[in-house]
């Protein structure tokens, strides 16, 4: 296929598939990426660092036992057994919120997100769609479509040749294109997520829908079958605990019927059933297997199917699992396909796991479908049904949404790609979309000393956690006392007004207890707090929701009295401790920095626009004082000629050239705060500083292909005094990319990403799982982070240049589910709250 990207060498077919947009990210079933990189691990840690930080390498591992030998939990930051790098994800499965399954680009369903924030990565060997052709009544062809040759279920036929199918995503649908060799019979498979602008019923349901586009080119008709089928779990040894079970089911409505299996899970923490469904319609024929073994040969199904490309169709539930065993259950729809003719065959999955408990069992949470769909554990059947039927109107919503970019001819095409496919973080980064309790008291909304926030339950109650609970954990306090790895000093886990840095672990309570992450105490950080406020500014201004503003002006104003503590010497600019008191929490940064102190500025400048907005005179005369003497003592400090230093404390690393030093400019271009008058940077010192970086971080690394490092030394060469230092983080650079969009150097911002697309996506096989960080060679660390989603930030930069409303919510006060969009500074997983490397904007249609 001529001209179809650089991971499809190996494609040997013709076929191009039915219905496959042009844009997203392809590959051949037969491309192997290189030898995969390696997580960064305690063994990558330099030698200076082993002898600088020797408590903390015993502070740490004392912890790391604790956690995973003791309690039996994972350690959410695990530089010994860290997740390694599989090179086989695709496009993720389900809505927001509910729970989802990741289909790897080969057809593997292979990394489960079911219960909340809590990751399982390992391929499910039954899991699997088959075809079956018949012709003039005889069976001519039957393969599994999958390219593995597993031990398990030896007795189907597997080894599809990888070289006649194809991958393509564009998140939230992917097709897989298989041209059955010596068949002239060509299936497109489209997948599709409800995964859709401004509809919060359907985005949150925890369903997928497989159309299976069947195309004929022989002249006599041709008989087709596909054939889906699933284990009972996850993989897990929870798959042979005991008690599981399956059972068929029907559900008619008009004159179409949805047909199927349910899989009951029944653990006693977090039960699911799955539905394995299609739609039965004039000239579709759908059977099912109620239950068979998948760790034997799976002789007896490929029998069954291979006779007559139907299945038994038995009636009546399965009998229930002894302890040790599996069972797995399958669905088949078949037709008639004409000769040059084509049909369709409708499929779905979906997950009921109605009601979630974190690790600590503490707290009984509805997920935020059970509004819809109830919370008993029997919406499975209907879930199914629902996504067969309404999965052509979600297709229309997703077209007219990726239009406008798609069809924007100056646009590159891995620009597209990136910009939707970097999405799937919305419901694969562990997100959880919950219901308040209907129970929630007004009082737990109420901190003493400070403004109640129970006029907030309305919303709270209308779209659940996503919605302003941020602000609560702003200001509420955790007292107990907690040790923090680094300095080994005890503090309080949680001080009061200041933004913490998650909203706690999964494996504990959530939004119970925050801050989980203990290396430093990161009340003493200087940027979570200014990201808070510039977040809610930015928010504002593209939604223009004034009610919002009014509810999150007093945690501003707190936040902000809290930061001014960092300003200690007056000069109307806070100061850095001499640690690494930041998001980029290994480099050390001293005195007044270009990032913080940068932040700190925009984020004062924002204050003055909220509070005139909100016409409070005398907080805004306060913030413009103090903004006059900063924009000062920031330039005197800190402005070298060329770019910002990265710090004034006269080090040997003071002098470097950090890529993330023009941060608040950012947010201030993302606000419309940095023109004329308006401006708080000189624009002459910020496009010397762009200038600065992309002819050395960007063009000085790597020849120009792997995207910004985050610091290079003047003389050339990557700064090392830190790992954090001498690494890429893809956010950052998204975000670099759009300050030099917005600044006016569109060529450049595009370069600069493109590194990092190109590096993630094509080079080191890491689709749907981009890390935080890579270096050079050899490592990468911490995959499948938040911080990515900042590409959209380009798209509001360039919407912004060409002068398009960024935003047009089709109603006030509507809070987009995703809530606050922040991430945090280490590997803190699905719960991550506070500390985003934003603005992460909100698809400027979502």
């Amino acid at each position: 296929m001529a001209g179809a990207g650089p991971l499809m060498g190996g494609y040997q077919g013709a076929a191009r598939g039915r219905g496959v947009v042009a844009a997203g990210w392809r590959l051949c079933l037969a491309h192997r990426f290189p030898q995969p990189r390696r997580p960064y691990g305690a063994g990558d840690v330099p030698l200076r660092d082993v002898l600088r930080h020797v408590g903390l390498a015993l502070r740490y591992f004392r912890w790391w036992y604790k956690k995973t030998c003791i309690e039996k939990k994972s350690a959410f930051i695990d530089l010994l057994c860290a997740v390694p790098l599989q090179q086989i994800y695709g496009c993720p499965l389900g809505g927001i919120g509910g729970g989802t399954i990741t289909r790897g680009w080969r057809g593997e369903f292979c990394r489960w997100q079911l219960n909340p924030g809590k990751y399982h990565y390992g391929t499910v060997i039954a899991d699997q769609f088959t075809v079956c052709l018949r012709r003039k009544g005889q069976t001519v062809y039957q393969q599994v479509l999958s390219v593995e040759k597993p031990s398990k279920l030896h007795g189907w036929n597997w080894g599809y040749c990888g070289h006649y199918a194809f991958y393509h995503a564009l998140y939230p649908r992917a097709w897989m294109v298989y041209e059955l060799p010596g068949q002239n019979v060509v299936l497109t498979c489209r997948q599709v997520s409800p995964v859709i602008p401004h509809d919060y019923k359907d985005s949150s349901l925890p369903v997928a829908v497989f159309i299976w586009e069947v195309e004929n080119g022989n002249e006599e008709p041709v008989e087709v079958s596909i054939m889906f089928s699933m284990q009972n779990g996850t993989g897990t040894k929870a798959d042979k605990s005991g008690g599981h079970w399956n059972e068929p089911f029907a559900l008619q409505e008009g004159g179409e019927r949805v047909a199927g299996v349910l899989l009951h899970h029944c653990t006693p923490t977090n039960p699911f059933t799955f539905a394995v469904a299609a739609r039965e319609k004039a000239g579709t024929v759908v059977t099912h297997l109620t239950a068979f073994d998948p760790a034997g040969s799976g002789r007896d199904v490929w029998q069954d199917l291979l006779q007559d490309g139907k299945l038994e169709s038995p009636s009546g539930r399965s009998s229930v699992t002894a302890k040790g065993k599996e069972t797995a259950a399958a669905v088949c729809a078949t037709c008639m396909v004409p000769g040059r003719g084509h049909r369709t065959l409708e499929l779905a999955l979906a997950w009921d796991m109605p009601r979630v408990h974190f690790g600590s069992k503490e707290k009984l949470h509805l997920r935020r479908y059970t509004r819809f769909f109830g919370s008993d554990g029997d919406a499975a059947p209907a879930l199914a049904r629902y996504a067969l039927a309404h999965y052509e109107e979600w297709e229309r919503k997703i077209d007219a949404w990726q239009k406008p970019v798609l069809e924007n001819s100056q646009l590159p095409c891995w620009y597209k790609s990136a910009l939707f496919n970097e999405l799937y973080f919305m419901t694969d980064g562990g997100t959880v979309w919950l219901e308040l309790p209907h129970d929630c008291l007004p009082q737990e909304l109420q901190t003493p000393g400070v403004a109640s926030l129970s006029h907030l339950l309305p919303v709270l109650r209308e779209y659940g956690r996503f919605a302003y609970l941020e602000a609560v954990t702003v200001i509420n306090e955790d007292v107990e006392p907690r040790q923090y790895l680094m300095s080994g000093q005890t503090a309080q886990v949680k001080l009061k007004n200041v933004v913490p840095h998650d909203i706690g672990d999964p494996d504990d309570e959530p939004w119970q207890r925050v801050n989980a992450y203990l290396i430093h105490d990161t009340a003493n950080w200087k940027d979570l707090n200014l990201k808070f406020v510039l977040q809610v500014y930015r928010d504002y201004y593209l939604t223009h929701d004034a009610p919002y503003l009014r509810d999150m002006w007093p945690v501003c104003q707190a936040v902000m009295e809290s930061e001014l503590r960092f300003d200690t010497d007056n000069d109307g600019l806070i100061e850095n401790g001499g640690f690494a008191d930041q998001t980029y929490d290994a480099w050390v940064v001293n005195g007044a920095s270009a990032y913080c102190g940068g932040l700190w500025l925009a984020a004062v400048r924002v204050m003055c626009e909220m509070a005139e907005v909100l016409g409070d005179k005398e907080t805004q005369q306060k913030y413009s004082g103090i903004l006059q003497k900063g924009k000062e003592a920031f330039e005197r400090l800190l402005w070298n000629g060329k770019y910002y230093n990265y710090d004034s404390s006269g080090s040997d690393t003071s002098s470097s050239i950090m890529s993330d030093q023009c941060a608040g400019q950012w947010f201030l271009g993302a606000c419309g705060l940095d023109q004329g008058e308006l401006e708080v940077f000189p624009k002459s010192h910020v496009v010397s500083a762009l200038q600065t970086i992309f002819e050395k971080n960007v063009m000085g690394f790597a020849g120009g292909t792997m995207g910004a490092v985050n610091g290079m030394r003047p003389s050339g060469v990557p700064d090392t005094s830190s790992v954090q230092s001498s690494e890429v983080w893809i956010g950052v650079v998204y975000a670099l990319a759009a300050t030099m969009i917005q600044e006016g150097m569109v060529q450049e911002g595009f370069h600069t990403a493109e590194g990092c697309y190109r590096t993630v996506w094509e080079q080191l096989g890491m689709a749907f799982q981009t890390p935080e960080a890579y270096c050079e060679k050899k490592v990468y660390r911490s995959l499948a982070y938040m911080r990515p989603l900042s590409i959209w930030s380009m798209q509001l930069a360039l919407e912004s240049r060409a002068g398009q409303a960024p935003y047009a919510p089709p109603a006030p006060s509507s809070p987009v589910p995703g809530g606050s969009e922040q991430s945090n500074g280490d590997n803190l997983g699905p719960v991550a709250s506070a500390g985003s490397q934003g603005p992460c904007p909100v698809p400027s249609s979502l």
